[in-house]
């Protein structure tokens, strides 16, 4: 297994990342942070919302399959039924790397969907946010991911 940190680096080492659950109307929306700073810091990102042809100003798609040329990495902003749900269709689209986007409440986390990605032998970070790690975070992730390391809300090895 790897650390926490080290398949965070891996997950951020791909530069083809598709966010599913990206909302419509962003106020501040997680799955909307994260699509708007991995765009920002270069990534060739793209938005899943089967019910939205744009979103963020841009081409939104209804799935993974829909996507010209695939996707590497995908972070799970949707509700836990919808993630299970992800989690395969991650898998059928040959996708090798999952975050399941997990902040302050319960996010999109279901162990459920964390069993059919590791099943699949798909590299799944459980919990977490990429903006807490590497080029793409900011201070207050940074903060956040030390109070979710301190009390024991972020995993030592994936």
């Amino acid at each position: 297994m790897a650390t926490m940190k080290e398949a965070a680096a891996e997950f951020l080492a791909q530069k083809r990342i598709a966010v599913a659950g990206v909302s419509r109307t962003d106020g501040g929306h997680g799955g909307n942070v994260v699509y708007q700073r991995l765009r920002e810091r270069g990534y060739e990102v793209f938005a899943v919302n089967p019910n939205a042809e744009e979103v963020e100003g841009d081409r939104s798609y209804p799935d993974l399959a829909s996507i010209p040329g695939g996707v590497e990495a995908v972070v799970l902003a949707t509700t836990p039924e919808v993630t299970e749900q992800m989690m395969s269709r991650c898998a059928e689209a040959g996708v090798r790397f999952v975050w399941i986007h997990r902040g302050p409440g319960g996010g999109s986390y279901s162990e459920r969907a964390v069993e059919i990605g590791r099943d699949a032998g798909l590299s799944v970070i459980p919990s977490g946010c990429p903006l807490m790690y590497g080029e793409t975070s900011d201070g207050a992730h940074r903060a956040m991911r030390w109070v979710f390391d301190l009390v024991g809300r972020l995993p030592k090895e994936v």
